[in-house]
């Protein structure tokens, strides 16, 4: 979507091994096929300096990485079977510069993992795999463009660019700036084909300055890293009716009654759509999402609504500037986001930006399910950053 920084972070691309034949079998070792093969290597770095104003309490200043983008190495494959047709691979590792665990709970290609075949319709692939709704509509969030860690809140209407896995999912290819797609995650329960599945559609337009997209993805029982924490993800201190903290009287000390085993959700329905509409050298974008979370025999709705700007001061020089306001259960949260992205090469930016999150009831402010909750209702924070693709 944005000509500079998104198109040095999706295109980066090395290390090209071609010309690898394919031999026939024994009986036609006479006449041997071959078939145009290539993997490529790339990858992500982003690393800096976070300052945020509340955590529990206290300020604090910390080493944090793979906020504007979230660091990868990957590989990316394609062989030509002829006739149009071609087989295609990812795998793709998310990863922490601070320490160098992996990320995505501790997967190995958390990131992304799949095979498929692709022809003049499309992509038909198997593995873990992105949504629809990171596939058309979470690059209208363009709070996280000026800062990283303004996703929606607690990343309820997955606009923060997540997976299903287990999944079998066909993607097609443009057809006259349409772009369209649906996907099913598999539970792998026993006895039990719903519990643990989920599914994504969604579908997209592009047209010269101007571009649309819309999805909807459902996750039965979210489990594993999209299982529930609500006060860490948002800082409610009830949810659908459950308390969600206990509370020392005498110190005011908060305990998170559910870091250790998640809330039980049964459902989670998230419909996004989003556009965007460049005029020279602004771009203006806005989404709207609509999230149903149901759990204990009660069902609440989230709803967000987001606009910003870019602008393009010269190629090498962005402003990104978003606000976001969301209501659930009777609350509401107000943020506002800024970054400033300096490109030193096409491949190296660097970076200053920050957020501000005011929310209202009984909610510990905590911006986009980054830091441990405040101990009040607003949370701040501004952070220095580099990111460097290849």
């Amino acid at each position: 979507m944005r000509k500079a920084l998104a198109a040095s972070a999706a295109r980066a691309r090395a290390n090209t091994i071609a010309g690898i034949a394919v031999a026939a079998g024994a009986a036609l070792a006479s006449t041997q096929a071959h078939a145009q093969s290539s993997v490529t290597l790339y990858g992500i770095l982003d690393a800096g300096i976070t300052w945020v104003s509340n955590t529990g309490g206290s300020h604090v200043v910390k080493f944090d990485d793979g906020i504007s983008y979230g660091n990868r190495i990957g590989f990316r494959g394609v062989e030509d079977l002829g006739g149009g047709l071609q087989a295609v691979f990812v795998l793709e590792s998310g990863f922490h510069l601070g320490n160098g665990q992996y990320a995505f709970g501790g997967s190995e290609f958390g990131r992304q993992a799949y095979v498929g075949l692709k022809n003049q319709w499309g992509t038909l692939s198997l593995g873990n795999q992105l949504d629809m709704t990171e596939e058309f509509v979470y690059l209208y969030n363009i709070s996280a463009w000026a800062s990283g860690y303004a996703i929606h809140q607690g990343d309820f209407d997955r606009m923060n660019g997540d997976r299903l896995p287990n999944s079998i999912k066909f993607l097609s290819n443009n057809f006259g700036g349409f772009t369209f797609g649906g996907m099913y995650s598999f539970g792998n329960v026993a006895g039990n084909f719903h519990r643990n599945s989920a599914w994504s559609v969604g579908g997209h337009y592009a047209a010269n300055t101007f571009n649309l997209g819309v999805a909807y993805t459902q996750l039965n029982n979210p489990n594993g890293i999209y299982a529930f924490d609500p006060y860490a993800m948002i800082g409610a201190r009830s949810f659908l009716g459950q308390p969600t903290v206990t509370v020392d009287p005498a110190t005011g000390a908060v305990t998170d009654l559910y870091s250790a085993n998640a809330f039980p959700v049964d459902k989670q329905g998230a419909l996004a759509v989003g556009g965007a509409w460049t005029i020279g050298d602004v771009m203006l974008s806005g989404n709207f999402t609509w999230t149903a979370i149901k759990g204990l025999g009660v069902t609440s709705y989230m709803k967000v609504y987001e606009a910003g700007a870019s602008y393009t001061f010269r190629p090498d020089v962005m402003l990104y500037g978003g606000y976001q306001h969301t209501r659930f259960e009777g609350n509401h949260w107000n943020q506002g986001s800024l970054g400033l992205h300096y490109l030193l090469s096409k491949r190296t930016d660097v970076y200053i930006s920050g957020d501000y999150l005011r929310a209202s009831g009984p909610i510990d402010a905590v911006i986009g399910y980054s830091f441990t909750p405040s101990s009040s209702n607003t949370q701040a924070d501004v952070r220095i950053g580099m990111r460097h693709s290849f």
